[in-house]
C-alpha cells in the first residue's frame, strides 16, 4: 500500500479499476489455499505499509486535517480485519463456524393472522429449539433483562402505531443464560390503505463485536492496547466531524445545488437541507445527494446508516462515495444497491442502512428508482400527492447478495418529488402515520407544494410544516421540481 508519492507506486498500473499494485499487493503473492495464520500476516504488513505510506506524505497544514483523520480511520480499520481474522482462529471447530455462520435471521409478525415466521438462523441467534416454535411480540420482551425490555416495546410500538421503521439494539437472555447483544432492523408492512398489517425485522447478533469495542483496560489478552485502539478510533472519528462541522457542506450531505439542464423544460431544480436534532443529540448516518451523469442525467439518494456519532459519519461518507462511484458507471438503481449492500454486507462491522436512489432521464422525463427499506418518494401533481408504490428491496446489509427491483414513472412538468429520510416529524399527530405508505402531513401539503412557484418555496413549506428546530432526531429532505 504505497503512497503516491513513493517512486515505487505503479499509479498507472490498473486492471478493472483496481490501481496497480493494490490489486497485487492483496493477493498476487497470498498463495492458494492460505491458511489464516497467512492471512493474519499479510493484514499487519499491510498496515506497516500504510503506516510507512503515511510517514511519507509530505505535510498538509490546517487544511489536512481531515486527511489525516482519514488515515487513523483507514489505520484503524486494518486493525478492525486483523482482530476479526484472530476471532476466526480462535473459534476453530464446527460449533465455532456455526456461531460465527448465523449471525443474522429474519421473522415476521402477522398482525391478521397472529402468524409468526422466523428463519432457522434466528432460532440459533436466541438458542431456542425450532421445535418449540418462533417468539410472538408478546412473548419476545420476556427474552430481555428488564433494563432493555422499555427500548425494545418503545420500537415495536413505534413500528406499529406509528408506521415507523425499527433501529434498536437489546440483548437477550438464552435459555443456557449466557447473554447476547443482537441489533434488529426492520419495517412495517402496510396495506392499500395505509394500515400496518405485519411487522418484519433482520436480527442480527453483534455480541462479538461489541465484547471487542468494550474490552477493559485490565482484561489480561490485550486490555490496554485496545482502550488505546478504541481511543485513536475515537481521535480520528472526532477529527473527522471537526473538519466536516467547519466546512460548508458535510461530504455526507452530498450536493443539492440547482438541478441541470440550464432551466430548459423538462429538467430538475433542486433545494434540500439536513434538520439537525436538538443540541446535545449524537449525529446519525443520514445523507442526501444530487449528482450530475455523464449521459446529462440525475442521481439522487437518500439515506440513513445505522449508529451514530464519529463512527456512523466516517461510514456516511464511504456509503455516499461508493454511491456515487457506482453511479458513474452507468449502473442503474436497483443494481446500484445490490452492489452497496455486499459493500455494507462484507464490512468488519455490522452496518444497516436504508436508503433511496433515484436515476432522472430529462429527456423523457423518466424517473428510475429503487429503495432499501426506505419510505417512497412523494410525488405532488396538479393539487394531489401520494407516495409512489415501493418497489422490493430490504434493508442494505442486512441480506447477503439481495436483489433490488426497481420501477419507472413519467414525471410531468411542474411535478414536485419529496424525497426524505425518517426523523422528519417529531411528533405523531393524532391519525398520522409516517410510514412508507407516506406521511398524511406531507401529503396536505401537496396542493400547496403544487402551486410553488420554485423547489426553495417548496422546501421552505415543508420545513413550516415540520419544523426546524428542537427535533427529536436529525433528519434529510431533498425537494425535486420538474421545470415547466
Amino acid at each position: 500500500m504505497l503512497s503516491s508519492h513513493n517512486p515505487d507506486h505503479p499509479a498507472n498500473d490498473a486492471q478493472d479499476g483496481v490501481p496497480g499494485g493494490v490489486q497485487d499487493g492483496l493477493a498476487g503473492d497470498v498463495p492458494a489455499g492460505a491458511t489464516l495464520d497467512d492471512l493474519i500476516a499479510r493484514t499487519r504488513r499491510l498496515r506497516d505499509d500504510l503506516d510507512a505510506a503515511r510517514r511519507g506524505e509530505p505535510a498538509q497544514g490546517a487544511a489536512g486535517g481531515l486527511r489525516r483523520a482519514a488515515w487513523e480511520l483507514a489505520a484503524d480499520r486494518l486493525a478492525d480485519v486483523g482482530e476479526q481474522l484472530d476471532h476466526l482462529r480462535s473459534a476453530g471447530g464446527a460449533e465455532g463456524r456455526a456461531r460465527l455462520g448465523m449471525r443474522i435471521g429474519s421473522a415476521e409478525w402477522n398482525l391478521l393472522t397472529d402468524g409468526v415466521v422466523w428463519s432457522e438462523e434466528l432460532f440459533a441467534i436466541f438458542g431456542r429449539p425450532v421445535q418449540d416454535g418462533p417468539l410472538t411480540l408478546d412473548q419476545l420482551p420476556a427474552m430481555l433483562p428488564a433494563e432493555d425490555q422499555p427500548a425494545l416495546t418503545a420500537a415495536v410500538t413505534g413500528c406499529l402505531v406509528d408506521g415507523r421503521p425499527v433501529d434498536c439494539e437489546f440483548r437477550i437472555t438464552r435459555p443456557d443464560g449466557s447473554l447476547r447483544t443482537v441489533q434488529m432492523a426492520g419495517e412495517p408492512v402496510l396495506d392499500d390503505g395505509g394500515g400496518t398489517v405485519a411487522m418484519w425485522a433482520m436480527i442480527r447478533d453483534v455480541s462479538e463485536v461489541r465484547r471487542s469495542g468494550s474490552a477493559a483496560p485490565s482484561d489480561a489478552d490485550g486490555g490496554d492496547e485496545e482502550l488505546r485502539r478504541q481511543r485513536t478510533f475515537a481521535r480520528a472519528g472526532h477529527g473527522v466531524v471537526i473538519e466536516l462541522e467547519d466546512s460548508a457542506l458535510a461530504p455526507w450531505l452530498g450536493s443539492s445545488g440547482t438541478g441541470r439542464g440550464g432551466g430548459r423544460p423538462g429538467s430538475l431544480e433542486l433545494a434540500a437541507r439536513w434538520l439537525p436534532a436538538r443540541p446535545g443529540t449524537p449525529m446519525s448516518g443520514k445523507w442526501y445527494d444530487s449528482m450530475e451523469l455523464p449521459d446529462g442525467g440525475s442521481l439522487l439518494s437518500v439515506g440513513d446508516l445505522s449508529g451514530r456519532g464519529p463512527a456512523a459519519a466516517a461510514g456516511t461518507a464511504t456509503a455516499l462515495g461508493a454511491v456515487r462511484g457506482i453511479a458513474l458507471t452507468g449502473t442503474d438503481p436497483g443494481r446500484l444497491l445490490g452492489h452497496l449492500n455486499q459493500l455494507l454486507d462484507r464490512g468488519v462491522h455490522p452496518v444497516l442502512a436504508s436508503a433511496l436512489c433515484c436515476r432522472y432521464d430529462p429527456g423523457g422525463r423518466l424517473l428510475t428508482w429503487a429503495q432499501a427499506g426506505h419510505p417512497a418518494p412523494l410525488l405532488c401533481r396538479e393539487g394531489t400527492g401520494w407516495a409512489l408504490p415501493r418497489p422490493a428491496g430490504p434493508l442494505l446489509g442486512a441480506i447477503t447478495d439481495a436483489d433490488y427491483e426497481q420501477r419507472t414513472d413519467r414525471l410531468e412538468p411542474g411535478d414536485v418529488l419529496v424525497l426524505h429520510t425518517d426523523g422528519l416529524f417529531s411528533d405523531i399527530s393524532p391519525g398520522g402515520r409516517s410510514g412508507h405508505g407516506g406521511d398524511v402531513r406531507l401529503i396536505a401539503l401537496a396542493p400547496r407544494l403544487a402551486e410553488a412557484a420554485s423547489a426553495d418555496e417548496c422546501l421552505r413549506l415543508v420545513i413550516e410544516e415540520c419544523g426546524e428546530t428542537s427535533r427529536d432526531d436529525d433528519a434529510c429532505v431533498l425537494i425535486a421540481r420538474v421545470r415547466p
